[in-house]
């Protein structure tokens, strides 16, 4: 008799170096009224599948995996829940680039060159997409991202080992602690990669237990959940540009320049005045990999001055793969071992 076995199908994609696979066939999507209803019933009951994909033997700590489910609005194509190492992030510039490339260049969504426009529906609100297609390949997505906007600047942070450190707390799809990378002494280069993340896991903790936050139109949204070591910013050619690396939990650089990250930042340089509605920041990651950001115009959340931010960057299809789980295999949902895990051995923040 045949062992049984579950499959479980996943179009492998990065966005500037930041993989952002999609789920396309062998999970069912998760019940609920709202996206992020369906994000919470999914992270209550079926947990198991982003720790068999993330965790190794199948995946591993730099690997992030979206599953495509139906939209809960009208004036949506389609849902998405974000699955990373540590959380289910209400939004994510990187996955969404993936989510949407891979939608297009399989059939998904019906690809209209030079440009299509559509929108998904993801947890923390919806997103407007233009892609900018050509003979079938999707070659860049700019997202009108969610509001950003700024909890406190230049907040006191005690950092084990470290002392007291100023950050900027700010939500850009995600809740970002910002702080300055050269005051710190990095340069943020590859070969500093294993110090960035030692120091932003200890930031992103200390950060969390010392400054409690909560989005004020989503309680599920709460706390410090990734580290953003900043560059100094320039003027050029009409643009911002800035390089920084944002320390993903459980302790590892995003490859990409973050797009949520990059968004939290535009926040930031808007609420100290030294960038408008209709500028931009150009974020560029560790590996030198860019992200163009823009400030669109400015709106309030919860009595808080807010910006709405676009994030552009490319996806790249990077293979198709069916993944099997035998039902004698003694790691069904995967393992972590601390020497390829990250700085902290934690599945959840």
């Amino acid at each position: 008799m045949s062992t049984p076995r579950r499959i479980i199908s996943v179009v492998g994609c990065h966005a500037e170096g930041e993989v952002g696979d999609v789920i396309t066939g062998g999970v069912l999507p998760p019940a609920g009224v709202t996206m992020l209803d369906k994000r919470n019933a999914f992270a209550r009951d079926q947990d198991d599948i982003r720790r068999l994909l993330i965790q190794e033997p199948r995946g591993s700590v730099a690997r992030h995996v979206n599953l495509i489910v139906p939209s809960t609005r009208p004036d949506c194509v389609s849902g998405a829940i974000i699955m990373e190492p540590t959380e289910y992030p209400p939004m994510s510039g990187s996955n969404t680039m993936c989510i949407a490339t891979v939608l297009l260049e399989t059939g998904m969504v019906a690809m209209v060159e030079p440009e299509t426009r559509f929108a998904l529906d993801m947890p923390g609100g919806r997103v407007e997409i233009v892609a900018e297609c050509r003979a079938g390949k999707c070659e860049r997505v700019t997202i009108r991202n969610v509001p950003a906007f700024v909890f406190a600047l230049d907040a006191a942070v005690e950092v084990a080992g470290l002392g007291t450190i100023a950050v900027d707390i700010a939500y850009g799809g995600m809740i970002f602690a910002i702080c300055d990378a050269h005051a710190l002494g990095f340069g943020i280069v590859p070969s500093e990669a294993r110090e960035l993340a030692v120091l932003g896991e200890k930031v992103r903790a200390a950060a969390r237990e010392q400054h409690p936050v909560v989005h004020p139109d989503f309680p599920d949204i709460a706390g410090v959940s990734i580290v953003q070591l900043a560059g100094p910013v320039s003027k050029r050619d009409g643009l911002a540009h800035a390089r920084n690396t944002c320390i993903v939990a459980p302790g590892r650089s995003d490859r990409s320049p973050t797009g949520t990250g990059t968004c939290a930042r535009m926040a930031v340089l808007a609420a100290r005045g030294q960038l408008a509605v209709g500028e931009g920041l150009v974020h560029e990651s560790i590996i030198g990999s860019r992200f163009e950001g823009r400030i669109l115009g400015a709106a309030t959340v919860g009595g808080r001055a807010a910006i709405l931010p676009s994030i552009s960057g490319r996806a790249w299809i990077t293979g198709f793969h069916q993944y099997i789980v035998d039902a004698s295999d003694p790691w069904p949902t995967g393992y972590r071992v601390a020497d390829t895990w990250g700085t902290s051995d934690t599945a959840r923040q």
